[in-house]
């Protein structure tokens, strides 16, 4: 049923006549604002607080006087009854501890610690997309790892192990001290007795919480310093004293933050092109939605909830804290639980241990003391045996002396000892074997060796262990699945606007940084904006070993296959290289990818581009002997070009004079100079320029300033030049420089 109780009248009569009578499948109505149908002041708040305190206090209270007694009787080791200890102490008699609770407890600590479950974001509207959902990770990442929150989870895995239940919290900090930017980070609660649970929750993972309470010692040289001009009154907490009493200090002040969770109506607007708003961003906003042309086409109210903080005292409130999200951002989690007539237990490993591990002891302690008691087994031999070194026969079962003399033929011999009674021995066992019994966990679990020879059975024995205490496991993965939504909620509310932000991979490292709020070119070209708020996401938790223990395995099972298939080795160098964890891995993984390409495209690329440089060559050797041929050719034409003219000038000799011959071959030098490379054979690097070696004219005042030869052997332009300025003596010329041949004399062998 549910019961609408006016909190400032009759409380006493509801808790005497209602929750006397084990009348428990109620919910009393927090919201005060309903309730009184006004807002309430701050003392009727306080007053408030502290029933719903003491209601907290109530049902919780069984369960945190047994897990306040599970903590100390493993963390502490107080395993013996205060009684029976202090009686057998006061006898002499032996009070052993062998504490076999610890290394169970840390055997399924340290698994949940391997198999950390991970928060995987999924986009869930049509508004939401998969890159926005990747950085969703990568920033829930970068939360975590900043956080240390691997302590938090450890921390409230142990608690819950050992007591039954432990907490961890998501909080808002400041990111800088320069900035006005804020950050999420997840912090521990190291002791599970601070924390206060909504009395009425029914989820395993607390996400129904509508009310809680985090009690805090501190000195009062610190609240003053805090809170200057607040009263310092502390706050009233029968059941949380009575848990510290012992550690208690008396200068202390003891402060609560009381979170309460509202139920609220807020409305959204749908504007014409199917955007929906709030109705507070839209109000905000609506001048520039107007401007653009976007209308309201519907509205409507909707249910929320409004989480608030406030940090009180026994007498006022210091603080009142409107919260982002709408969540209570305390996470717990729970060992074993059972919910019997309406009301919910928690337990622990250690609950049930205890029993075993006190008749483990009080076996070990008789055993102990029947040994004490057994007497020293004498020395027996005849008559006058010992009246050589008798002083060393008398100290004989105290001290160990290297040698003893004795008289007669007879040594002295000791009696055999009894050894202790079977049946303290027995009960020893029995007990020990009881502890496995009650835990799950036995030999096979802890690392002892047995009789299984195959790894396929020791793997079967262990596991059966992992399956007994797997419950454990999962209540963790419920809690760090309520803390990725408690963060979902959050991110849009804290990483809002433009900023900077960082996130990392799922290894926890390859940190990158990403621009929200602002423009981004993505790597295919497309320019994109950044908004966590757009769009809803939501997640799933992926329970499994961690990644370096992924890693490490996938290592493994890639070398077992190289070993299996020699052949593979090429292809699986790269990945297997990765996943090692050895100094210069990296170096290692740079030099296979320099061999073997990292991508299978740029592989084919490479070949392709060979092939076609190899044609390329061949093309261009070809090209060169094609081009020697051509040259060749037009080698053979000058060749023959020059014996033409070789021969005509021997027909035309015949009836020519020495001037006519000497004009020829004027003219035959000067197309020479003027045509550059006619001789056969010249060639590129085979002439030189020569036109600063020519004088203006030569000795026979021929001009020459004119010929600029292009191009000639070096042995044919020296020619040349000498030939140009001291040319063949010509003393018969005419006025105009022209050869008279006439004039020339004869001879008879010219």
């Amino acid at each position: 049923m549910i019961i609408r109780l006016l909190l400032w009248g009759g409380w006493d009569d509801f808790q005497k006549n209602i929750l006397s009578r084990g009348i428990v499948h109620l919910r009393v109505d927090f919201s005060f604002k309903s309730t009184y149908g006004y807002m309430a002041t701050d003392s009727q708040l306080i007053e408030d607080a502290k029933k719903i305190f003491q209601l907290c206090e109530d049902v919780e209270h069984d369960n945190r006087a047994e897990a306040l007694d599970d903590m100390r009787f493993s963390k502490l080791a107080e395993q013996w009854p205060e009684s029976a200890r202090r009686q057998r102490e006061l006898d002499g008699r032996p009070c052993l501890t062998i504490n076999k609770t610890t290394a169970i407890i840390n055997q399924i600590v340290n698994e949940a610690r391997q198999n950390k479950p991970s928060i995987k974001v999924h986009p869930s509207d049509d508004a939401a997309d998969p890159l926005t959902a990747n950085i969703y990770n990568g920033l829930i990442q970068n939360i975590q790892y900043s956080s240390n929150a691997d302590i938090a989870y450890d921390n409230a895995v142990d608690c819950s192990v050992t007591g039954g239940f432990g907490y961890w919290m998501v909080d808002i900090v400041d990111s800088d001290d320069d900035t006005f930017d804020t950050d999420l980070r997840i912090k521990p609660i190291y002791n599970p007795f601070s924390v206060f649970g909504d009395p009425h929750s029914q989820e395993a993972d607390g996400s129904d919480w509508n009310v809680a309470f985090v009690v805090e010692r501190i000195t009062k040289e610190a609240f003053q310093k805090q809170w200057k001009k607040a009263e310092q009154v502390d706050w009233s907490s029968t059941g949380y004293d009575a848990n510290n009493d012992s550690w208690v200090a008396k200068d202390d002040l003891l402060i609560a933050e009381w979170w309460t969770r509202d139920e609220d109506y807020k409305g959204i607007v749908q504007l014409s092109d199917g955007t929906i708003l709030d109705e507070e961003t839209y109000l905000s906003n609506k001048e520039i939605i107007s401007a653009i042309g976007l209308t309201v086409t519907r509205d409507r109210k909707v249910k929320s909830h409004k989480v608030t903080q406030r940090i009180i005292t026994g007498a006022e409130i210091l603080e009142t804290n409107v919260w982002a999200g709408s969540i209570i951002p305390i996470c717990p989690v729970y060992g074993q639980e059972a919910n019997i007539e309406g009301k919910r237990y928690w337990k622990g490993i250690v609950r049930d241990m205890k029993d075993p591990c006190r008749s483990y002891n009080v076996a070990r302690s008789t055993t102990v003391e029947v040994l004490l008691q057994s007497p020293k087994t004498p020395f027996i031999g005849p008559v006058g045996a010992f009246n050589s070194d008798k002083q060393k026969w008398q100290l004989a079962n105290v001290n160990a002396f290297p040698y003893i003399q004795y008289d007669g033929q007879v040594p002295p011999e000791r009696q055999p000892y009894a050894g202790p009674p079977a049946g303290l021995i027995q009960e020893a066992m029995q007990s020990a074997a009881d502890i496995q019994a009650v835990t799950g966990l036995f030999d096979a679990s802890m690392g002892a060796p047995g009789n299984e020879t195959s790894g396929v059975a020791i793997t079967g024995r262990q596991r059966e262990g992992d399956t007994a205490t797997f419950n454990y496991i999962d209540n963790v993965s419920r809690a760090i699945r309520h803390t990725g939504r408690i963060l979902i909620d959050l991110i849009p509310k804290v990483y809002s606007g433009e900023r900077m932000v960082r996130i990392l991979g799922p290894s926890g490292k390859d940190p990158s940084t990403v621009q929200l709020g602002r423009p981004v070119t993505l790597p295919s070209g497309d320019v994109k904006v950044f908004d966590l708020s757009a769009g809803k996401y939501d997640l799933t938790v992926e329970t499994g070993p961690s990644y370096t223990t992924r890693r490490e395995e996938a290592a493994n099972q890639m070398i077992d296959l190289v070993r299996a298939i020699p052949s593979a080795a090429p292809a699986l160098a790269i990945p297997l290289v990765k996943n090692l964890d050895w100094p210069g891995s990296d170096e290692v993984l740079e030099s296979l990818k320099q061999l073997q390409g990292q991508d299978p495209q740029m592989q084919q690329a490479q070949q392709t581009i060979q092939q076609l440089q190899q044609q390329v060559a061949q093309l261009t050797q070809k090209a060169q002997t094609a081009q020697m041929d051509a040259s060749i050719d037009v080698e053979k034409l000058k060749i023959d070009a020059y014996n033409a003219e070789t021969d005509r000038l021997k027909v035309v000799q015949v009836g020519m004079g020495p001037e006519d011959v000497q004009a020829l071959v004027m003219q035959t030098l000067q197309q020479l100079l003027t045509a550059g490379n006619i001789m056969p054979g010249a060639g590129p690097g085979m002439t030189q320029p020569i036109a600063q070696t020519i004088p203006a004219q030569n000795q026979n005042g021929i001009a020459l300033s004119g010929l600029r030869p292009q191009g000639l052997r070096p042995e044919l332009a020296a020619l040349v030049a000498q030939h140009l300025q001291n040319p063949i003596p010509i003393p018969n010329r005419s006025n105009d420089g022209m050869i008279n041949p006439s004039r020339i004399p004869q001879s008879p062998n010219n």
